[in-house]
């Protein structure tokens, strides 16, 4: 699964940014821009109801992103996450409503994905040297891949709504939900903005996004998809959005090489190994963006034929860019085409 890092320096795989259409695009009337859960964030408003206050709501949206922060963050030590994954009973341990919602959407989609996302992962991610400890370059020994493996598995996690409550069933087990919290966290700033009554709005933490209603333009909304190139930052390929969500994961940012072979950042949970497929990066849109932030890891890792068929037999709007001879090729979904017909160049 991605490595992805959450509430820290983030891997600097910001896939999709906004793209303005001219050099003076019309302004949003409200913008608020910071850092927050390890990487950038950034909301726009096209237009504020009367009696909302621009300064209360942003300090609202602050509010809600350092909650989940206390929440999800595996890098702060009095975080509920980290509480619960230094614990070593195998017995339920009371969470907050929000956290067992997290983790009931990923084990879901480890479920449906048959495992190809884990947000278990993170002993492995660590020792291919994608995790918060020092990376060496070097790669891990088949008995160290297979000792590690042992500590992982999203069927040793049980999470239980009334009360809400986590359990493992191994004391070792580590939770690590960057991979899909970065969309939870774009769900709850977009949740809050229409409950102000703001039908016109982009949230965006980190390259994942919700946006709905009309752009400042007066139309949808553009964003572009980066193109899949180490060290190159360009638009590969603009859409034209609105009433959805999107989340992006690629594999060509993070990795490392030794004696001429290269080892992706993107770690199949159910090996233990990274994977060796030819996907570049895979767009998904999906009613919530912590949905789409989850299935974008899960194609990922199922590669650009398994994971292709999967979306397409389930009429899910996916776009896959794949390497081939010739740069990249893209292969999208039928729901994906039917959505951006006309709309994207």
């Amino acid at each position: 699964m991605t490595g992805k890092v959450l509430l820290r320096g983030a891997f600097g795989l910001l896939v999709l940014f906004l793209l303005a259409c001219s050099e003076r695009p019309p302004r949003a009337e409200f913008r608020h821009f910071g850092l927050a859960l390890g990487t950038s964030f950034s909301v726009k408003v096209t237009r504020l109801p009367e009696g909302v206050d621009p300064e209360e709501l942003r300090d609202r949206l602050d509010r809600l992103l350092e909650e989940v922060d206390e929440r999800m963050s595996t890098y702060r030590p009095d975080s509920e996450l980290t509480r619960f994954n230094r614990s070593r009973t195998t017995q339920w341990q009371p969470v907050s409503p929000q956290l067992a919602r997290v983790v009931a959407e990923a084990l879901e989609i480890s479920r449906w994905s048959g495992g190809a996302f884990d947000v278990t992962v993170g002993p492995l991610v660590n020792l291919w040297g994608f995790g918060p400890d020092p990376r060496t370059g070097k790669k891990p020994s088949a008995e160290a891949v297979r000792a590690a493996k042992v500590r992982t598995g999203y069927r040793n996690l049980e999470v239980r709504m009334r009360p809400p409550a986590l359990r493992k069933r191994i004391p070792e087990l580590y939770v690590d939900l960057s991979a899909i919290a970065k969309g939870w966290a774009v769900d709850r700033l977009a949740e809050y903005l229409e409950r102000q009554g703001i039908g016109d709005y982009l949230v965006e933490i980190g390259g994942e996004l919700r946006l709905k209603g009309r752009s400042p333009r007066g139309g949808p909304w553009r964003i572009a998809i980066e193109k899949p190139v180490a060290g190159v930052r360009a638009v590969g390929k603009i859409l034209t959005l609105t009433d959805t969500a999107v989340a992006t994961s690629g594999d060509y940012r993070n990795y490392f090489e030794v004696d001429g072979r290269r080892f992706s950042h993107t770690i199949d949970p159910r090996t233990g190994y990274p994977v060796s497929h030819r996907l570049a990066s895979v767009t998904v849109l999906r009613h919530t963006c912590m949905r789409a932030d989850g299935l974008a890891t899960a194609f990922m890792v199922m590669g650009p034929e398994q994971g292709y068929a999967r979306a397409e037999a389930e009429n899910i709007p996916v776009l896959f860019l794949v390497k081939d001879e010739d740069g990249f090729r893209e292969r999208a979904t039928s729901a994906f085409r039917q959505i951006i017909e006309g709309g994207s160049s």
